[in-house]
């Protein structure tokens, strides 16, 4: 009876640490679960008092319950009267893309250039271009303003693009992600009769999916964005971005909170749904990146 008992101690109470682990491991997973939905709410409580506020009417844009009382489009059609809202719309989705697929091509060909070809003072041209990304906007927007302005493109959204056919950040980041590119895949390539061109956008950009994914978001992100250059080139609103658009609510004799909201919302759509659209392949970059 007592070897018995002792040998079911023995036997038992090596469980009771794993047992203990996991009970720990899932009180962890919890406590990071519950840190994720809070902050989660944090972030997009701003995206969601924007849209509550919109659908406020005037007498009542400062209430401060969570939905409101009466629900009202009239912020949105005051907006669209106001402003020609899809015009400015469509005008700052054709110069994101454009902008986006610009430099995404010269930044795939450049780093391209840099990561698989070796030539006299490569560091010398990698360390300017890393150096120009230094160099604020303001720096150059004068000059940049007086050979638009010569070219007669003032009050034209093709001002808006030119600027921007380069990004040193797209370079970089796209020049270290070749540069951890398998050369062994370049070789075999090579030897299978592949030019650099045919290599590029047949080997090399279909591998990284993931990463040019990431840079189109924040490219067309931050071009989205834009507001100082298209506020200094644009004369009308019909040739304006929705940027400009939305600053029209704001004056000196008060801000028109309602329909200011509402734009935002109207602008805020086409970035959501480039994103939801994208999202999977960022989601696999980040995984990929992580089995390396």
């Amino acid at each position: 009876m007592t070897i018995d008992a002792t040998t079911s101690h023995v036997e038992l109470s090596p469980s009771r640490p794993r047992r203990r682990r996991r009970s720990a491991r899932g009180l962890d997973t919890m406590i990071g679960h519950i840190v994720m939905v809070v902050l989660t709410i944090f972030c997009l409580f701003p995206v969601y008092w924007m849209l509550v506020t919109s659908l406020r009417p005037a007498n009542a844009i400062f209430e401060t319950s969570l939905w409101p009382t009466a629900a009202s489009l009239e912020n949105y059609t005051y907006a669209l009267r106001a402003i020609p809202v899809v015009r400015m719309l469509m005008n700052t989705l054709v110069v994101s893309a454009v902008v986006t697929v610009v430099q995404l091509f010269t930044g795939l060909l450049a780093a391209y250039a840099f990561a698989r070809w070796k030539f006299s003072y490569d560091w010398l041209v990698s360390s300017l271009v890393a150096l120009t990304w230094l160099v604020p906007f303001q720096v150059v927007m004068i000059p940049n303003y007086l050979l638009v302005a010569n070219m007669g493109l003032l009050d034209n959204i093709v001002a808006l693009i030119l600027p921007h056919f380069a990004s040193a950040l797209c370079i970089l980041l796209l020049t270290q992600s070749m540069r951890a590119f398998p050369k062994e895949v370049l070789e075999a390539a090579r030897m299978d009769g592949a030019r650099s061109w045919r290599t590029l956008w047949e080997v090399v950009v279909p591998n990284l999916r993931g990463t040019i994914a990431s840079l189109a978001i924040l490219i067309f992100i931050s071009t989205w964005n834009e507001y100082f250059w298209p506020l200094l080139l644009s004369r009308t609103p019909e040739n304006s971005v929705i940027q400009i658009g939305i600053q029209m609510f704001i004056t000196a004799e008060g801000n028109a909170w309602g329909p200011l909201m509402a734009a935002s919302t109207m602008a805020s759509l086409p970035i959501l749904i480039f994103y939801v659209l994208l999202q999977r392949q960022v989601v696999q970059s980040f995984m990929k990146s992580g089995l390396r």
